[in-house]
């Protein structure tokens, strides 16, 4: 049976109601990831709220990555419990970098602290690491598809995300892969848009495939020291080329 024991705030919006039922269902492990909420309809009467209230606030739930909604029958239908906090936060990271209100340099600079530690902690045996050599492989046949070296940026740009991401999964900290996705998220466009400022793209994209061959030898050399320094000069030397500056020191 589902309880319904929250001493609810009188002044909290009808669908927040329904939201922080939920978020109590999921704190006492009544609800868990794979998990259904009750019909729309049983949960409308058992929290005395509209049936829009709880429509409003799985929408939310949706958008945050906590739930997905299945409409219809059969196996698939009714809203079940999910985990995926990186679309959410990339999102929202996304909107906010958008209205300028956080700063890129700021957001580069955080990523280059998860990215360091990360690399530092990567065990040299990390299934992840089969993926990221298999990435550079990639990469390097991007640079010499054209016969010249040019590498396609997008492709390029794609390639760089995703190797990135391998690292930082390879660490084994959920949150640092999560934070780290949702990061590369918000600025991969901004960072592709930013390849209009350097000089000689061609010449970049050697210097970082290069680059992340240095950082993943490092790692499998198990010398997490390397891989974290090469790691921060690798990042903060793309988006110094590009304009990019670091705030200044307190």
């Amino acid at each position: 049976m589902w309880s319904n024991h929250i001493n609810y705030d009188v002044w909290m919006r009808t669908h927040q109601l329904v939201l922080h039922w939920i978020e109590n269902q999921l704190s006492e492990g009544q609800l868990s990831v794979g998990g259904r909420l009750p019909a729309e309809r049983t949960l409308a009467e058992q929290l005395k709220v509209s049936r829009t209230s709880v429509r409003e606030a799985i929408r939310i739930l949706e958008a945050l990555g906590v739930v997905r909604a299945g409409v219809g029958s059969g196996p698939e239908a009714g809203t079940v419990v999910i985990s995926d906090p990186t679309a959410a936060l990339g999102s929202t990271l996304r909107l906010h970098v958008a209205t300028q209100h956080l700063p890129v340099a700021d957001i580069v600079e955080t990523r280059v602290l998860l990215e360091s530690w990360a690399a530092a902690h990567v065990r040299p045996d990390a299934p992840e690491l089969a993926t990221a050599a298999t990435l550079l492989d990639e990469m390097d046949a991007v640079g010499h598809s054209s016969g010249d070296g040019a590498a396609p940026i997008d492709d390029f740009l794609a390639l760089d995300v995703r190797f990135h991401l391998a690292l930082a999964d390879a660490a084994g900290n959920t949150v640092v892969s999560a934070m780290m996705g949702s990061l590369r998220e918000a600025i991969q466009g901004y960072a592709g848009r930013l390849t209009a400022n350097l000089p000689d793209w061609d010449a970049t994209a050697s210097r970082l495939r290069a680059e992340h061959h240095g950082i993943l030898a490092a790692i499998q050399n198990n010398d997490g020291g390397r891989a974290a320094a090469l790691v921060a000069a690798h990042i903060e030397g793309y988006y110094r080329e590009a304009g990019v500056k670091r705030p200044p020191e307190a």
